[in-house]
């Protein structure tokens, strides 16, 4: 069912990418902007200048061929994964999944910690069965023939686990989209996900908000994204457009992801680089230029909108599987207040973290790991 896969770019690829980046044609941008409009300039050419003169791909392909790498066909889409089995006589199944602007590369530096605890002062029994998809249209994974959502999404995983790796049970965790597929895994196959541990929340209740807290907070949450929907709206409505200028751009790629990296985080006098190096941020953006989907990624947001959006089916009913809740201070999509969410899931943990943002894996990843680890010691 699944065949073994291994990232080989050719030097041509990266040759073409770098050629590009050196041809940029840099012009106007207000006089000290700073961040204010959008990914600073004076960045962007220093991360320019890093990328042609000291960026080596190569070296983030051998982290990627380190673990078992596989591809499986579902729903007529190759879906690439990582698969990396774990320590002690009991892992348990741990689907970790990523989002838009993300990729696998979130997720390379804590794979062997939740699967082999052992080698880094933990406990054996606690290594799960650690699998890491690229999400169809993304990275190392095929495309759909046309958009699809994250609740289509979520059947395409639910069936990698169950039938193509013969998991009776699994925990699914995400953040992002790979949130938002969580939440629809748990609504529509409770019988095979055994939980959920999510830092992120983008699903509604279908009945709203029901308190004064819970008002307040719809009221601030929307206003607070005026400012962040600009890409949300283009992705969910003409991704296309936005694609014909994308592909054949290193920069413009780089410049609409990094964006998303900078507002994003919990930065340290808004200094991108007190979270993040210059090579995990190139890295990132380099799956989706080495493989050609930045377009095909995009098409979630369309997906969605077609699916119905962030909320729930008018008839929902609570999902009763057990919850874990990890609140980074810095999530750029300000989480409900717990009445809100007790009324989506079955809350058994409700973790406060101390600092990190959207990209929890990678910026804070101690203590998601941690966080996932006493939840998954709960249900054991």
């Amino acid at each position: 069912m699944a065949k073994p896969f291994k990232v080989s770019i050719s030097d041509k690829v990266i040759k073409d990418i770098q050629n590009k980046i050196i041809k940029y044609p840099w012009h106007e941008m207000p006089i000290d902007g700073g961040w204010e409009y959008g990914t600073n300039l004076n960045y962007m050419k220093e991360i320019a200048d890093y990328w042609v003169n000291k960026f080596d791909w190569k070296k983030h392909e051998d982290q990627i061929n380190k673990f078992s790498n596989f591809t499986t066909n579902i729903s007529d889409i190759d879906i690439h994964f990582i698969h990396e089995r774990g320590s002690g006589s009991k892992p348990i199944p741990l689907l970790i999944m990523h989002g838009w602007p993300g990729s696998i590369i979130e997720f390379l530096h804590i794979i062997e910690k939740l699967a082999h605890p052992e080698r880094f002062g933990g406990k054996e029994e606690d290594g799960f069965d650690v699998i890491v998809p690229s999400l169809p249209g993304f990275g190392f994974s095929g495309a759909p023939k046309k958009p699809i959502g994250p609740r289509k999404i979520a059947n395409i995983f639910n069936t990698l686990m169950t039938k193509n790796l013969g998991y009776k049970n699994y925990i699914a965790q995400g953040g992002d989209w790979g949130a938002t597929i969580s939440n629809w895994i748990g609504y529509d196959y409770p019988k095979t996900c055994k939980a959920l541990h999510i830092n992120c929340l983008t699903m509604r209740h279908p009945d709203g908000p029901k308190t004064k807290e819970e008002e307040d907070w719809q009221i601030r949450f929307d206003k607070d994204q005026i400012k962040q929907d600009g890409y949300r709206t283009q992705q969910a409505t003409k991704p296309q457009t936005l694609s014909y200028g994308m592909m054949d751009s290193p920069i413009g790629v780089a410049a609409w992801i990094i964006e998303k990296f900078y507002f994003w985080s919990d930065l340290k006098n808004d200094n991108i680089e007190s979270v993040y190096s210059k090579d995990i941020l190139i890295a990132n953006i380099m799956v989706y230029l080495v493989t050609r989907t930045f377009n095909t990624a995009s098409w979630i947001y369309f997906g969605r909108r077609e699916e119905g959006g962030r909320f729930f089916p008018n008839d929902f009913k609570k999902i009763e599987i057990p919850t874990a809740v990890a609140l980074f201070p810095a999530e750029m999509s300000e989480w409900p207040p717990r009445s809100y969410v007790d009324r989506l899931f079955n809350i058994k943990r409700w973790t406060k973290i101390s600092k990190g943002g959207h990209f929890a894996a990678m910026e804070q990843p101690e203590l998601l790991i941690n966080d996932i680890v006493e939840f998954a010691r709960s249900l054991r």
